[in-house]
């Protein structure tokens, strides 16, 4: 006897069209595993499975500052390699370069005269020597670069000037006074001054110069520069306004030398497409006053970390994993602008029509907060599966273009490589950066693994999608 069956009903219309358009958005059961699987890479990361702090923490402890050229930065290379060996990538390889090297050498500022007082200023990075007994003048303040601008040429004739100002606790700040840094000493060379002092681009209270490079012209930086304490460039401050004549005395030894960079490439070779190339960077150079942890010891860590991650799963993944420790990012040179990404490029030109994808970690070891990616990409299936693994992490859309995605990176963007950017929590990045307190106690330890986990989901999604991120970056998205 054949059991009854009830007689199967219908789905009302609605439900249908629902049912068919859930059909349609499911990913198809690769798409699904490689999902599944950036999730598990996000999950050992968030619960501290990376090798991410361990890394940092040899670094910065073994080879402590590693300014451009110098032979620690030469030595950090050389450990990063065999690190990379030993943690099984494919490839490795050390790709030199030359380079003219800055020593800061012994330096010293103190205000003269009436009130004499030592102030806590370091030379910016290519800043020529004093005359061995210093360098002494009247200090004439400016309160931007703009009013600098203005003074007429010959008006500063032996005098310093100050370039006071104040860097605001918001995004963008940074770039906003950066053309101080570069371009304050020739201006103020030609109006006849014979030095510069630079109110420290940072946020922080601590009382610390904040360093970087400044811009050569005609091969040589036209004057002595300094990067002043802010709160010694308030001290000066005062000291004018109660009326007093401030004169202050500059000494360095500051000096050039030719030596070499190097970049380190390290590659998770793809088993289907091993030609396309997803470049990971960060920079193995750091300022010679901290050690280097937060610029760029962290996002050193972070990139090697996420590619290690994703080394352990049992297969490579689609595309090659490429990760880039540049060399040299800090610095400027007398006669050229290149330096480890311009070398990257030069060396790599004829493989950079298949690189699809280049990203940056150079913004210390804030939590990621956000995901800048051209919005035909946003829009795109591979755009939708990254958010569904990111959004537990709390990391939204930027609306924020991913723009050139980090100094190194740049050459291989504006030769058509796309980028994406993870946007860090940066508040206090500027109360440290460029100074003797960039120190590995400043890096939150679950904060990084939070940038291994975005890091290596974003990563392995890439090398497995067959997108091309190029046609979606330069597609405009449907409304």
């Amino acid at each position: 006897m054949t059991p009854h069956r009830p007689a199967m009903r219908r789905a009302p219309p609605v439900l249908g069209c629902l049912i068919a358009l859930l059909a349609a958005a499911a990913p198809a059961p690769a798409a699904d595993r490689a999902e599944r699987t950036a999730a598990r890479l996000r999950d050992q990361a968030l619960a501290g499975e990376a090798i991410a702090y361990g890394f940092v923490s040899e670094l910065t402890t073994r080879f402590g500052p590693r300014p451009a050229g110098s032979a620690a930065e030469h030595a950090a290379a050389d450990w990063a390699a065999a690190r990379l060996r030993a943690l099984g990538f494919d490839r490795v390889a050390i790709e030199p370069f030359p380079l003219v090297g800055w020593t800061r050498g012994e330096e010293s500022a103190e205000i003269v005269g009436a009130h004499p007082q030592r102030l806590a200023a370091a030379a910016l990075g290519g800043s020529p020597a004093t005359p061995a007994s210093g360098i002494e003048g009247e200090v004439v303040p400016f309160d931007s670069l703009e009013a600098l601008r203005a003074a007429p040429v010959g008006s500063l004739e032996g005098r310093i000037v100050l370039l006071n100002q104040r860097m605001p606790r918001v995004a963008g700040g940074y770039g906003a006074l950066v053309p101080g840094r570069l371009f304050a000493p020739g201006e103020a060379a030609d109006r006849g001054a014979v030095a510069l002092l630079l109110r420290s681009l940072g946020t922080g209270t601590a009382r610390f110069a904040h360093v970087g490079s400044t811009r050569y012209r005609d091969g040589r930086v036209p004057l002595p520069s300094f990067a002043l304490a802010g709160a010694d460039a308030d001290q000066i401050e005062r000291l004018l306004a109660l009326g007093e004549t401030v004169r202050v005395r500059l000494h360095s030894q500051a000096a050039h030398v030719d030596t070499h960079s190097q970049n380190v490439v390290a590659e998770l070779h793809g088993r289907e497409a091993p030609d396309e190339v997803i470049v990971l960077a960060a920079h193995l150079d750091s300022w010679d006053a901290g050690t280097g942890a937060i610029d760029d010891g962290a996002g050193v860590a972070i990139v090697v970390a996420a590619a290690e991650l994703i080394a352990r799963l049992p297969q490579r993944p689609r595309r090659s994993l490429r990760v880039v420790l540049y060399g040299a990012e800090e610095v400027a040179q007398p006669h050229t602008p290149e330096t480890g990404g311009a070398a990257y490029l030069a060396r790599h030109a004829a493989e950079v029509g298949d690189h699809v994808l280049a990203m940056e970690s150079d913004f210390g070891a804030g939590a990621v907060q956000a995901l800048s990616l051209p919005p035909g990409v946003a829009a795109s299936d591979f755009g939708r599966a990254l958010y569904r693994v990111l959004t537990p992490m709390a990391i939204v859309p930027s609306r924020e273009p991913p723009g050139r995605g980090g100094v190194d990176i740049a050459p291989l963007v504006e030769a058509g490589v796309p980028a994406f950017v993870l946007r860090q929590d940066g508040s206090r990045y500027f109360d440290f950066h460029h100074t003797a307190d960039d120190t590995l106690d400043k890096i939150d330890r679950a904060e990084l693994d939070q940038n291994v986990a975005a890091w290596a989901a974003l990563a392995w999604l890439a090398a497995q999608t067959g997108a091309d991120f190029r046609a979606l970056s330069a597609a405009e998205p449907a409304e």
